[in-house]
């Protein structure tokens, strides 16, 4: 299937993924609240979904490289529209737990199963543009998602599930009829002789990629478990003010993804591209601690956020580039480091913050710095590997 035909398809995926998991976070925490649900049981409610896409991610972007692209990818959109109507319909806690869980282990096929599809049809030169355009489209489902769940929830509170629901029905169907598979049967299940055991995956050094994705997302998780509390604080905005600043970081992004994060990795390298990024958010966390009104929080944060943005797309072009396992098994890996930053983010940040309301942004700017380091490590490995293989 050719590259022109497939990137549109595969950014429309998961848009229509990301709307429909967007939808239910500003509804989520009341619904739950109603069922009686505390604190503490509303955080794990969250984590669980994560913690589901830590296991298995691995695990199904394996699946994929065996079977195709299309079919796994497949399971995860109807197991995501599953967990929907299994949330829609709950009238107990323990219903919700349910198809959170059953939701996380089935959805964590769509990520490293699209970004291995982006792998497959991309040229080496043109993978991070492929990698920008999915990234820009989770940031664009991303914004738009809890927009209209805020919308209909307002109707009553199991009405954005239902329309998540029918999101992903309707994206399953998408796929089922307009996608075609992107591995060649006679490459399928190639892995499987020589199938890289995860120890064996991580060695070398690629494992510096991984450990350096660990950190952008923890950082990143941070500031959004605590940046609303922060915003209060310091600037007196409100949950709707809130909203919009996330939009517009979001929106930020996802242009820089989808327009810039392609040029830049084919003029500099993805490595230049990843550093650039780091250096970027490390200024957007400094800056951070300087916010004093809506207008310094929205021009702080899109700073922070266009400097984030690029690094998750230019680390898995040149993961995908690099990596000797197959495409699935490196994009799975890549999710579920992504995923442990994202379960251990919040609570740190939810930490940090209780001892002094600056620490969450000064760590992330320490964080910035450390993976910085982190890449010249990656890059002094690489060259050295690369030069005894020669």
């Amino acid at each position: 299937m050719d590259t022109k035909k497939a990137l549109p398809i595969l950014f429309a995926v998961m848009f229509f993924v990301m709307v429909g998991f967007g939808i239910i976070i500003p509804v989520l925490p009341f619904y739950a609240e109603e069922m009686g649900a505390s604190p503490a049981e509303l955080g794990l409610l969250m984590a669980v979904y994560s913690l589901m896409q830590l296991l298995f991610a691995p695990m199904w972007g394996r699946v994929s490289d065996r079977i195709g692209r299309k079919p796994v990818m497949m399971i995860g959109i109807f197991g995501l529209a599953i967990s929907f109507f299994m949330m829609a319909l709950s009238s107990a806690l323990w219903m919700l737990f349910a198809a959170r869980i059953i939701g996380g282990f089935l959805s964590s096929a769509n990520m490293p199963t699209v970004m291995a599809y982006v792998a497959d049809i991309t040229s080496d030169e043109d993978r991070g543009k492929g990698m920008g355009i999915i990234g820009a489209s989770v940031g664009l489902g991303f914004i738009l998602g809890p927009a209209i769940g805020g919308i209909f929830s307002k109707t009553s509170l199991n009405m954005p599930f239902y329309l998540a629901g029918f999101s992903s029905l309707l994206t399953f169907i998408f796929v089922l009829f307009l996608l075609k598979e992107s591995l060649p049967l006679e490459e399928r299940g190639g892995h499987r002789a020589k199938k890289t055991p995860l120890h064996k995956a991580l060695r070398g050094p690629i494992t510096v990629l991984y450990v350096l994705q660990l950190f952008t997302s923890l950082s990143l998780a941070g500031l959004e478990a605590t940046f609303a509390y922060f915003a209060a604080k310091k600037a007196g905005l409100g949950t709707v003010q809130l909203g919009y600043l996330f939009m517009i970081m979001g929106l930020a992004g996802a242009i820089v993804q989808g327009g810039l994060v392609g040029r830049m990795t084919k003029k500099y390298g993805e490595g230049a591209v990843i550093q650039a990024g780091i250096a970027v958010s490390a200024v957007g966390f400094a800056l951070i601690l300087l916010v004093d009104s809506f207008t310094t929080a929205a021009v702080y944060l899109t700073i922070f956020g266009i400097g984030n943005g690029v690094i998750r797309p230019s680390v898995s072009a040149l993961l995908t580039k690099t990596s000797a396992a197959g495409h699935g098994s490196t994009t799975g890996l890549l999710s579920s480091f992504d995923s442990l930053g994202r379960i251990i983010g919040p609570p740190l940040g939810g930490w940090l913050f209780s001892i002094s309301i600056g620490f969450p942004y000064i760590s992330g700017l320490i964080i910035s710095i450390f993976t910085f380091l982190l890449y010249q490590l990656y890059k002094t490995r690489s060259n050295k590997a690369h030069s005894i293989s020669h």
